[in-house]
């Protein structure tokens, strides 16, 4: 079951990111194709940006293939750490987006420099925000179901080039009221907002390679699951850490210490297969079997 659902969620990953190429490598021909003839290098090198769109898409790629390959000797818990350093570098590369965002606003402000855009960039502009908001949203779905680190920073990386072009229209909105900075002022808030979720999707990733738990909700889930288990007395030492988009578990149960070792296996298996129904996400179980006697009550 586990195998199934690392299968269902690869597919899906894999689906959505090959979608992100595919506009990624229309909207670079598109921007390209409107701003050479219309003279706007800007609007050329967005293209070429958009272009380069499909690195991160290739890194979200390769690391769920990595990622999705069996445990083997040197790697006995698997390799799904590869979806979370491909994580990181997504992250990485949003933070020096935000960061040239930044930059490049600041020394605009410093120097004085109005932005007239012209209306073919505006609408290229909207275009792109339309299909990236869009492909925004489909990715950081199936992110969060599928709890791939590497896929949510890259639907926030879709995110970043619409709200770059967002940053484009506020300034021409703020040059009808005479504002000309408008865009230079949006384009440093929208770097920060950036920055931020590269930092944030950063600490998410360090969270896990420092053997940090799971998130609170599958923890709940797996107390429900354990609770609800008539044949376990007590239980205690429950211990969860993720890798990828897996989760690992350990517990003592306590059973009926007058049930003979076939027994008390099976009670523990059918706790596991109780888990693997009921927890959404890959799980992988380590179940210790104690009797239910005072000492061990802890």
């Amino acid at each position: 079951m586990k195998a199934e659902k690392l299968e269902t969620t690869g597919k899906q990953i894999r689906s959505v990111t090959y979608a992100g190429m595919l506009v990624n490598f229309a909207l670079s021909a598109i921007k390209i194709a409107v701003g050479y003839p219309a003279g706007s290098l800007a609007l050329v090198a967005d293209g070429i940006h958009s272009f380069s769109d499909l690195a991160t898409d290739s890194v979200v790629l390769l690391g769920e293939k990595l990622g999705s390959k069996k445990p083997d000797r040197s790697h006995p818990y698997g390799h799904g750490r590869a979806e979370t350093f491909a994580g990181i570098i997504i992250s990485l590369i949003l933070i020096v987006v935000g960061g040239t965002m930044i930059y490049h606003a600041t020394v605009a402000i410093a120097n004085d420099k109005v932005t007239t855009p012209h209306i073919a960039v505006l609408v290229v502009g909207i275009i792109s925000i339309v299909s990236k908001d869009w492909l925004y949203r489909v990715t950081q779905k199936i992110a969060i179901k599928s709890h791939s680190p590497s896929l949510y920073a890259n639907a926030w990386h879709h995110r970043s080039d619409a709200l770059s072009s967002v940053a484009v229209i506020i300034g021409l909105i703020a040059l009808e009221f005479g504002f000309g900075h408008g865009d230079q002022v949006a384009a440093i808030t929208i770097g920060l907002l950036i920055i931020w979720i590269g930092v944030k999707v950063i600490g998410d990733a360090l969270q896990e390679l420092t053997e940090g738990a799971t998130d609170t909700e599958t923890i709940k889930d797996i107390e429900r699951i354990i609770n609800a288990d008539s044949d376990i007395r007590h239980w205690h030492k429950l211990r969860t850490r993720t890798v990828g988009r897996e989760v690992f578990l350990d517990l003592h149960i306590l059973v009926d210490p007058d049930l003979n070792v076939a027994a008390a296996h099976g009670i523990s298996e059918n706790l596991e297969k109780n888990l693997e129904q009921k927890i959404s996400r890959p799980i992988n179980i380590t179940i210790h079997i104690e009797p239910d006697i005072p000492a061990l009550r802890k």
